[in-house]
């Protein structure tokens, strides 16, 4: 792909779309009822805003912290493993964050600051430091062992207390001895938006490198699979890289529409096109047709649906996203990826409002760097 000045500019608002997506969804993660949202937000979220307090909907003390998936009967009594290994949240991971995993309600993204990023956009932004520290492309190995160090980092290298139930089972794993490219935790919720978080960047800097997109959906895949080892989830990360790849060289709006209608035919499975005529309220697609909740089956066919419909407003896009809550900010960052490539006035108008801009810019700026990618 020819490095010209406006496919880099699209890939930009993409990232940056993604991580304004993440912090405007934040406060309200996983929020499952949009009535809670009001009260805690009169009107909904209209911009950034720190997490409250209290979360109606927190189920956080109910993870494991030794490992991927909720706690079992011997985790809730403080039983480990007859070899004492050590407690993953607490031990290993988020050091200083494992007393907010004990209360009922507390918020997963306590303590941290309107504008602020979550974990998995974090470790979007480790992706794109490995890959412009990099001059041959994506480096798997290179990529786990920068992951395992920021993870275990002290003090914490992020803000968040919350960590996926990936992160928990990978760590698990790690410390019964599995080497890194064998620690990946299928658990319930292994299939689930918050995987693809990562992906954008991975594609945008393999294609720059002039990647064919079927080498592009190989490489995603291989990614995925160091967390995330589902079938179902591969396929529809193929789908994702084939719009991405689409969506940077430029296309109208009809060619737009009909590429998430071709999207929508493919791992989701659903008829985008005849659920649009249908002109039914957001909160019912997102909540009753498709669930609010983590899992791709659900998520990946509301950001299509929220895509087309907002195609022209993804401010509204976003928004909207946000406020029907669940797992929002993995999905948001999805469909703000995608809308970022087609419009830039989220990005013009958000971006230096987040607490990480700066980083985040020149994070961006090495990952595009002209010199680097036509070595």
């Amino acid at each position: 792909m020819t490095l010209c000045s406006s496919v880099l500019l699209r890939i930009e608002s993409s990232l940056k779309t993604s991580f304004i997506a993440d912090a405007l969804a934040m406060p309200v993660h996983w929020y499952y009822q949009p009535i809670e949202i009001d009260r805690a937000f009169n009107g909904g979220i209209q911009g950034f805003e720190a997490p409250p307090d209290f979360h109606p909907s927190s189920i956080m003390s109910l993870h494991s912290k030794s490992s991927g998936g909720r706690m079992t009967v011997a985790g809730a009594k403080g039983n480990t493993s007859p070899k004492q290994l050590p407690q993953v949240v607490g031990d290993l991971i988020l050091q200083d964050k494992a007393q907010f995993w004990d209360k009922p309600n507390v918020h997963y993204h306590q303590g941290m600051q309107a504008g602020d990023n979550t974990l998995n956009a974090h470790c979007a932004r480790l992706l794109m430091r490995t890959l412009a520290s990099s001059t041959q492309g994506y480096d798997r190995q290179a990529f786990a062992e920068s992951y395992i160090a920021f993870m275990t980092a002290h003090p914490a290298a992020h803000p968040d207390t919350y960590a996926e139930s990936y992160h928990r089972g990978f760590f698990a794993n790690l410390a019964k001895g599995c080497k890194p490219e064998n620690c990946a935790m299928q658990t319930h919720d292994t299939a689930s938006i918050g995987a693809l978080v990562s992906i954008a960047p991975l594609v945008f800097s393999e294609r720059l490198r002039n990647c064919s997109t079927a080498g592009i959906k190989i490489t995603c895949r291989a990614h995925l699979a160091l967390t995330h080892p589902d079938e179902t989830l591969m396929r529809v990360c193929d789908d994702y890289v084939q719009l991405l790849c689409c969506l940077m060289e430029g296309a109208d709006d009809a060619q737009i529409k009909a590429l998430l209608i071709t999207a929508s035919k493919g791992a989701a499975k659903f008829d985008l096109e005849k659920l649009i005529k249908r002109n039914l309220p957001d909160h019912q697609v997102v909540g009753q047709l498709f669930s609010r909740a983590c899992y791709i089956s659900d998520s990946w066919p509301a950001v299509l649906y929220l895509a087309y419909k907002y195609l022209n407003d993804p401010w509204q896009a976003l928004r909207v996203n946000t406020n029907v809550g669940g797992d929002n900010v993995h999905r948001g960052m999805v469909l703000g990826a995608l809308l970022g490539l087609t419009n830039n006035s989220v990005a013009s108008s958000w971006f230096v409002q987040l607490q990480d801009h700066t980083q985040i810019n020149q994070e961006i700026s090495a990952l595009l760097d002209p010199a680097k990618l036509t070595r």
